[in-house]
Order: C-alpha cells, then sequence, then structure tokens
C-alpha cells in the first residue's frame, strides 16, 4: 500500500465514511486549498509548468472540474491524490490535509509529539559529521547547512533555482534514489506528494537516521508517514481558514502564511528507527 493510500484508508478509519464537505477550493499559482463545513482547511503545493493554457481543449482535461468541487463530499475529492494530472492531485492532497487537521484536532497526533513552531531543520536535529540530502531546494535550509556538515546534496530539477556557490551541491532527479541511499539525514518536499514519486523517495532514505517531509504541504495525519519511514513532518497548521483560503486564491506563497494565517508546526515520531 502506497503512503498515499495509506493515508486515506488510516483518516477514514479515523473519522469514517459520514465525511465533511468541501466548501471551498481555491486553485491559486503557488498553493490549492481546500476548506471543509468544520472550518478546517488545507493547503497543498500547486504543480506548474503546464505546456498549454488551462482554456485550450487539449488541457482542460488536465484540470479539476472548475465550478463543481465545492459542495461535494471530502471522501469523493481525495480520489483526487491518485489523479495522474499533478492539477488534480493537489486538490484530493490539499482535501487530505483538511481531513488531517480535523484527525488531529480530534485525536491529537498519534505515535508522534507536537511542537507548535518549531521549524522542520531543528527537529530534524542534524550533527556535523551527517551526510544531508534535500529532495528540493530550500534556499534557508541550505544558507543554515551549507560548510557546517560533512555533504549536502540538493536534488532539484531546476539547477538555476541555486546560487553560484551553491552549484557543487546540486544533483539531477536522475540521481536521486542514489544520493538519498547514502544520506543519514534526508529531507524530502511536500510537493512530492503532489508531483509524485514519494514512495520511491522514501524507500530510498530507508537506511537514514532522520527522513523529513517538509513545506506547507507536509501537514499530513501523522499515524501513515510514520510507519513508511517518516522521523520529522515539518508542516503548518492553519490558524484562520478564510483568511489563508483568501491568499491562495490572490497568488500568495508559503511567505504570506505566517501571522495569524498560519503557523509552523512539526510533528516529531516519538520512537526514533535509530
Amino acid at each position: 500500500m502506497s503512503v498515499i493510500e495509506a493515508w486515506v484508508a488510516d483518516l477514514r478509519k479515523r473519522l469514517g465514511e459520514d465525511s465533511p464537505t468541501a466548501t471551498q477550493v481555491n486553485i491559486g499559482v503557488f498553493y490549492t486549498a481546500a476548506m471543509l463545513d468544520t472550518g478546517h482547511v488545507g493547503v497543498a503545493f500547486t504543480p506548474r509548468g503546464l505546456t498549454d493554457t488551462v482554456c485550450c481543449p487539449r488541457s482542460a482535461a488536465a484540470a479539476p472540474p472548475s465550478g463543481r468541487l465545492a459542495g461535494q463530499s471530502a471522501w469523493t475529492l481525495t480520489e483526487y491524490a491518485f489523479a495522474p494530472q499533478p492539477l488534480r492531485r493537489s486538490v484530493g492532497v490539499a482535501v487530505l490535509n483538511a481531513l488531517s487537521a480535523l484527525a488531529m484536532d480530534r485525536f491529537g497526533t498519534p505515535g508522534g509529539r507536537l511542537l507548535p513552531g518549531v521549524d522542520a531543520l531543528d527537529a530534524a536535529e542534524v550533527r556535523p559529521e551527517d551526510r544531508v540530502a534535500m529532495v528540493g531546494a530550500f534556499i534557508p535550509f541550505i544558507k543554515t547547512l551549507k560548510g557546517k556538515v560533512a555533504d549536502l546534496w540538493v536534488v532539484d530539477q531546476h539547477r538555476e533555482a541555486l546560487k553560484p556557490d551553491e552549484l557543487p551541491f546540486w544533483k539531477p532527479p536522475t540521481e536521486a534514489k542514489a544520493v538519498l541511499s547514502q544520506a543519514d539525514v534526508v529531507i524530502i518536499t511536500g510537493s512530492a506528494l503532489v508531483e509524485g514519486g514519494i514512495d520511491d523517495l522514501l524507500e530510498a532514505a530507508s537506511g537514514a537516521r532522520r527522513v523529513v517531509l517538509a513545506g506547507p504541504t507536509a501537514s499530513p495525519w501523522p499515524p501513515p508517514f510514520f510507519e513508511h519511514g517518516v522521523d520529522v513532518l515539518g508542516g503548518i497548521r492553519v490558524l484562520d481558514g478564510p483568511r489563508m483560503m483568501r491568499v491562495v486564491a490572490e497568488g500568495g506563497s508559503g511567505y504570506f502564511f505566517g501571522g495569524e494565517v498560519a503557523e509552523k508546526v512539526c510533528v516529531v515520531r516519538e520512537e526514533a528507527r535509530k
């Protein structure tokens, strides 16, 4: 069972089949957000790089059915997390994160400690002798780690995301498995839940001392992710749902999620693998 399949199954078990309704779904430039009738909101990375505009017939099929998302059962929308189209997957993952927020309000964080306001990199407990691999160019993390760990590798399809002095850290996605298998600490962008490949990445990182899933998209119900090898979930907790929906709709990126809109939170596995 994939980690996303386990995520859906565990939420269904906890919350039951009578799911909330999605009252609003906003697909923004950088993030997608979904609000439930319980008031809970989840966000997910919005994939970009469409080859043509979504108003054209050829690409319209890749987009979620605009105008027909709000009012649907949350469980119905979670099926989009398995769609072949990344844009649809962003809707499914956002709804799953909203359901996860509901589950955590009701049941806490089984198997993990909730650390409000803690940054994912701090929760990772990186040591100077560690070899660190990132999937996704976390620029603040790179600034903090460069020159302070034994090795640093950044797997990202966009080499230009790195500064000239950071280019020696860059590795193409084709080398992801080889790089992750050598690392002591692995930090994976939560957008992998939308863009695909998360199960392969977790398998490749299975020998690491710490595996971190980070970013606003990395805000899921913890138990299935702990079972699949994740040690730290470094996501967000939405504090003001309506404002978050507006920020996303108005093209806001993660830089606009702070303050009264959302806060960083980490959920750390209570029993470390190593």
